[in-house]
């Protein structure tokens, strides 16, 4: 991918979308076209993470893996993001991410996004608002697939979820 396909894929994702060229120059800097194999784990649940991936096409996993199977938490498809741990100061992931087709992604360097976000706090500002957006997805998409679990609707999850007395 040329430096302007990676500028124009930036361009297009809701994720980058709308911000400024000297913004998704800066990202441009810290980017890169990945493939994924059909299967392939991009990354484990509490291993060190430095990669944030902006999903072009496919689809990846986002799960809970045990000694005996994964459970799927949450499918990512085109448009959405994943490895948000990576830009966290521990950069320990939360979850194991899995290709569930041949995928493409643009893969940003966890650290250069960083330093960028810290060198330009309007980027910074806006990485971090829709950084926020992933997040509350993924633990809205964990309390659904508890509530299947526990077998009671995330109404009731929220319910009783209320602070003990």
């Amino acid at each position: 991918m040329t430096p302007q396909e990676l500028h124009r894929a930036l361009q297009e994702h809701p994720f980058t979308r709308g911000l400024s060229d000297a913004h998704l120059a800066r990202l441009s800097a810290c980017g890169r076209l990945v493939s994924l194999a059909e299967d392939e784990v991009v990354f484990r649940a509490h291993e060190p993470s430095s990669h944030f991936y902006l999903l072009l096409t496919g689809s990846v996993f986002v799960e809970v893996r045990t000694p005996v199977h994964a459970i799927c938490v949450q499918a990512v498809h085109p448009g959405e993001a994943f490895g948000w741990s990576s830009l966290l100061p521990s950069h320990q992931t939360m979850f194991q991410v899995r290709a569930q087709e041949a995928s493409t992604a643009v893969c940003l360097d966890g650290e250069q996004l960083m330093a960028a976000c810290e060198q330009d706090p309007s980027l910074g500002y806006q990485i971090l608002r829709r950084l926020m957006e992933v997040v509350s997805r993924r633990l809205e998409a964990t309390e659904r697939r508890l509530a299947e679990f526990w077998g009671v609707g995330a109404v009731s999850v929220r319910r009783a979820s209320q602070p003990c007395k």
